[in-house]
């Protein structure tokens, strides 16, 4: 498969919903489901253009050996991933498929054989650059963006009960203010004072938990 090929079948994956990725999760890792396995595989298949996209310099037949690395580490990252960690995958997988480009590299003691504005192919004219730059890659995004605001849920969720009501009322039901506190018999005043204590104490734990992620 050339690089424009492999290219073409990334921009045709469809994103699945948060629980959808979460039951193939819990297929694969508690019943060996191996279709879920796949599925996961090709779902974040992005990941392995996201990594190869910081090289500044290679031709394609370079490129299509980093893109076959890649998704080895991608591979392993899905077979040793603990959905119950606490950790967005995608997070998790960079730093594998990133390392098995990198050992690849050192390995095989490749150079940079050709500029990223050298035409992939005469015909069509498009460089490397241009064809990384026009990928849309939003998986690993959009995944880490459901994982915190899962994990925002989740921190809102251990919140005193009226500081919790209080942002969640008008957050996530998306009511107005006075409403909230007319349903919590409290003054606006109160339900302001209620709100900033619950977001001091969520930004309390979430700024641990990138602390967190920082070490990974």
């Amino acid at each position: 498969m050339r690089l424009q090929e492999y290219l073409a079948e990334v921009t045709k994956i469809v994103l699945l919903e948060p629980d959808e990725e979460r039951a193939l999760w819990i297929g694969f890792k508690q019943r060996g489901e191996m279709d879920g396995r796949l599925r996961l595989i090709e779902q974040y298949q992005p990941l392995v253009v996201k990594a190869l996209s910081r090289w500044r310099g290679s031709n394609e037949a370079l490129l299509m050996d980093l893109v076959q690395e890649g998704t080895i580490g991608l591979i392993e990252a899905v077979e040793n991933f603990d959905p119950d960690r606490g950790v967005a995958f995608s997070l998790y997988a960079i730093h594998r498929i990133r390392g098995r480009m990198l050992n690849y590299l050192e390995k095989e003691n490749k150079t940079r054989q050709l500029s990223l504005d050298t035409p992939c192919t005469e015909a069509e004219g498009m460089t490397v650059a241009d064809t990384l730059a026009d990928m849309t890659l939003p998986v690993a995004e959009i995944a880490e963006q459901n994982f915190l605001l899962a994990q925002m849920r989740s921190a809102m969720d251990r919140l005193p009960l009226k500081e919790r009501l209080a942002l969640s009322g008008v957050l996530l039901e998306e009511r107005e203010p006075g409403q909230v506190a007319s349903s919590l018999q409290i003054s606006p005043s109160h339900l302001s004072r209620l709100q900033k204590q619950g977001i001091r104490r969520i930004r309390g734990m979430l700024s641990r938990l990138m602390g967190e992620l920082k070490r990974i």
